[in-house]
């Protein structure tokens, strides 16, 4: 059956290797690893993930009552801020709750009782595949430093966070990073009973050696008496997911344009914010900035999005064919930052999103609407 385009479609069957690892690596560390929904959280797939993992993480009230309500298991609550008028809200959905700051945590901890207290910690040291997802870079408001902490901090809280890494798949700056950690840190982690290293860490990937990460883990837990938590987002969603679009004209230039009935801005933003090419099945990616696209063999095209933003570019490709009005493309690795990012600009049609559970049973679990859009930022109801 040919779908009508544009759609996402989360593939169970492609998002079990992600899933088998992460079972590996929880059952050869001892860690506990829970889906961090900013990344993921289309929880048509939950059924399917809880088997593998044994919670959520949130950055949100929204996504903290989606994770206890659609995932169950571990409900762990983080925000950089909580607003006072959600915080009992928040404390009542989690088994942990983490504050950013000693502000937020001195004012607003009395919410938590009763509850897993933790603190987000910032050991000045991370590795970042851009700056704008950097959680230590200068003036970072994300954590608080070793020197920052007051002399009774343990005995306040009974876990911690360090989230620290994005697209991290270097097992020695991790490593780097543990040693950073225990010097700075020190004091304070015989007194914890967790300790979070957070996402950003590409473990699932073949290629990562994952024995001596599980052993490193291994190590560091035993030696401070702490239960470790990994919160993968793209690590357990990648390669799950793809955004299948259509050709909707050609326009010729000097290199030949296919534009598709999807956008960069609405459907994949993470490819605007960080300006990279995404895969596309069956074609080589060229540099985004190729100043000189010909003398190549094959077939060679920029494909863009159909929405008024100039920059509206997904990325310049080679394909080993002509492409031709009509064509599908697919996207084969859009799980993360996706599908929680996707916006209405220019009204243009938000993808469907379908789901293929492991027996290759497809199902469309969303197909938004005229109304969606409508409806989307006028609502109105009398105050």
């Amino acid at each position: 059956m040919r779908l009508s385009t544009p759609y996402y479609l989360i593939d169970e069957a492609r998002m079990l290797p992600a899933m088998e690892r992460i079972r590996l690596v929880q059952e050869r560390s001892g860690a506990k690893c829970v889906l961090a929904l900013k990344c993921f959280s289309s929880w048509c797939a939950f059924d399917f993930m809880r088997q593998y993992l044994v919670g959520t993480t949130s950055s949100s009230l929204w996504e903290t009552r989606l994770g206890h309500e659609k995932f169950g298991g571990e409900t762990h609550g983080y925000s950089v801020a909580y607003a006072d008028d959600e915080i009992a809200e928040v404390a009542g959905y989690c088994d942990k709750i983490i504050f950013n700051s000693l502000g937020q945590l001195n004012r607003l901890g009395h919410h938590a009782a009763g509850i897993s207290m933790g603190l987000r910690l910032n050991p000045g040291i991370g590795h970042s595949c851009s700056e704008l997802s950097n959680p230590v870079c200068q003036y970072s408001r994300l954590g608080v430093r070793a020197e920052e902490l007051p002399e009774d901090i343990g005995s306040r809280i009974q876990g911690a966070m360090i989230h620290v890494n994005c697209d991290n798949d270097d097992l020695a700056s991790f490593c780097s990073q543990l040693d950073v950690i225990e010097e700075r840190f020190g004091k304070l982690l015989p007194h914890l009973q967790w300790l979070s290293f957070g996402g950003g860490i590409a473990f699932t990937d073949e290629a990562y050696p994952i024995d001596d990460f599980c052993r490193r883990l291994r190590e560091f837990s035993q030696r401070h008496s702490l239960e470790i938590y990994l919160e993968p987002g793209e690590a357990a969603v990648t390669h799950s997911t793809s955004l299948v679009v259509k050709v909707l004209d050609v326009v010729e230039n000097e290199v030949p344009t296919l534009v598709v009935d999807a956008g960069v801005e609405t459907h994949l933003l993470d490819v605007l914010t960080y300006g990279y090419t995404p895969e596309v099945d069956g074609a080589e990616p060229l540099a985004r900035d190729a100043k000189d696209l010909g003398g190549r063999a094959g077939h060679v095209y920029r494909i863009c999005g159909r929405t008024c933003l100039a920059g509206d570019h997904f990325g310049n490709y080679v394909f080993p064919r002509p492409v031709a009005l009509g064509d599908e493309l697919r996207f084969p690795n859009v799980g993360g930052y996706s599908m929680v990012k996707k916006n209405y600009f220019n009204g243009i049609r938000m993808p469907a999103i379908y789901h293929r559970n492991l027996s290759g049973e497809l199902r469309l679990v969303q197909q938004p609407t005229y109304e969606d859009f409508r409806e989307a930022l006028t609502n109105t109801h009398l105050v």
